[in-house]
């Protein structure tokens, strides 16, 4: 086999050939990493706009995870959950802590949480309110993104997301997104949860009408119905809050979290609940080979001590501020409207300004690297480390690209 570096181009073609096409990326190819800077592999550097769509709040590669990960992979990377480690228990209490909830079931993707939140509330609903068997019934939203399963895209309301697929998971209802009318015509005698994101994400940072989550903790508690909070992308302080739902000042039933719970360096995600909720669960019920490894654990732990010890969470909404100010200053014929929540930003553009993807690859050649959205959107998600400067920065190759695409 040639020892021959490999050219972007040469790279592109080889994964094009061998990979499952089922991403359309844009053609950078990326090497390392450091904070919110990336280098592809011709050494042109890059400031990181998605953040692993919000996986490495925390930073590229941050020293102190890497090193938790170092360290624990040399001595005891993974049991199964059939023995128990000494990193598994820590991991829980951390977790519980942070979050205010009393129980804690790790799992590794944001699809994987969010199906054990799904199980929990139907086994919930049949063992302790009292729903008919296989009759439970949970409320989601439009727009919504939980993930890629079966039973996830069988809520969806994306086609793309749905075509070819069926047949779908029975059990939900789909509402207008912020609807709480709806919410209430949705509600019958089986309904056992609402899972909500508090602000969506992939739909283009969407937060919802004010009042909404207040209205619906207002329901589910009169209703005796669970409020699960799917905060993967808006949770660990991508919104200036440790989680989104305390804008509203609201506590869920339930909580997802995944992504930034690892810095970016390891695949960790939880449930959360407390007892009533999650004493449903018995030996057998739920689990998984890597949920809760060793690795994975002391990986999140190291997470969760630079987010509160760096005060990410408080340079999230002071870099956010500075953001909104500059977006404000520009102005385009094609940015329709600006959503921003913490260092969180949706930029959507006018129908006939040809599309966000274009806008992309022209940041993409200015040193700035974000992602499209349902075609007239691009999200801009950089990691919380980012500085008033690199703030800055980005607001210039923002203001020269829109100057020169019109």
């Amino acid at each position: 086999m040639s020892t021959t570096p490999k050219t972007a181009a040469d790279l592109i073609r080889q994964e094009d050939r061998f990979g499952a096409h089922n991403y359309h990326p844009l053609d950078v190819v990326l090497s390392r990493a450091e904070g919110v800077w990336v280098w592809d592999v011709e050494d042109r550097r890059y400031m990181d706009c998605l953040a692993a769509y919000s996986a490495v709040n925390q930073g590229h590669n941050h020293p102190r995870i890497i090193a938790a990960l170092v360290e624990q992979a040399k001595k005891l990377a993974l049991t199964s959950r059939a023995f128990r480690n000494d990193q598994l228990g820590p991991f829980c209490e951390e977790i519980s802590r942070l979050t205010g909830f009393s129980r804690v079931l790790p799992m590794n993707t944001g699809a994987e949480a969010v199906e054990t939140a799904l199980k929990a509330a139907r086994k919930w609903g049949y063992q302790v309110k009292g729903v008919p068997r296989d009759r439970a019934e949970i409320i989601v939203f439009s727009d919504n993104f939980h993930g890629r399963t079966i039973s996830i895209v069988s809520f969806s309301s994306d086609e793309q997301t749905r075509d070819g697929f069926g047949p779908f998971t029975p059990g939900f209802t789909i509402v207008p997104f912020g609807d709480l009318d709806a919410v209430k015509r949705a509600v019958t005698a089986n309904t056992v949860a609402v899972l909500i994101e508090p602000v969506q994400g992939e739909a283009g940072i969407i937060v919802p009408p004010e009042g909404t989550l207040v209205g619906l903790r207002e329901i589910c508690s009169n209703e005796r119905i669970l409020l699960i909070v799917d905060e993967i992308q808006s949770g660990l302080g991508r919104t200036g809050k440790m989680f989104a739902h305390e804008h509203a000042g609201i506590r869920p039933d339930g909580m997802i979290l995944g992504k930034a719970l690892s810095g970016g360096a390891y695949p960790v995600s939880v449930f959360v609940a407390d007892d009533e909720v999650m004493d449903v669960f018995t030996p057998g019920d739920h689990g998984s080979t890597y949920g809760g490894n060793p690795v994975g654990a002391a990986v999140a732990r190291a997470a969760i001590r630079v987010l509160e010890e760096e005060k990410l969470v408080e340079n999230a909404q002071a870099q956010g501020e500075r953001y909104r100010a500059g977006l404000e200053s520009i102005h385009a014929p094609a940015l329709k409207e600006i959503r921003q929540i913490g260092l969180w930003v949706g930029l959507e553009l006018e129908e006939n300004a040809g599309g966000a993807r274009r806008y992309c690859e022209a940041l993409r050649n200015e040193g700035m690297l974000c992602k499209e959205t349902h075609t007239h959107t691009i999200r801009i998600a950089p990691p919380l480390v980012i500085t008033a400067e690199e703030v800055d920065w980005s607001l210039e190759a923002l203001a020269k690209v829109f100057k020169a695409l019109g």
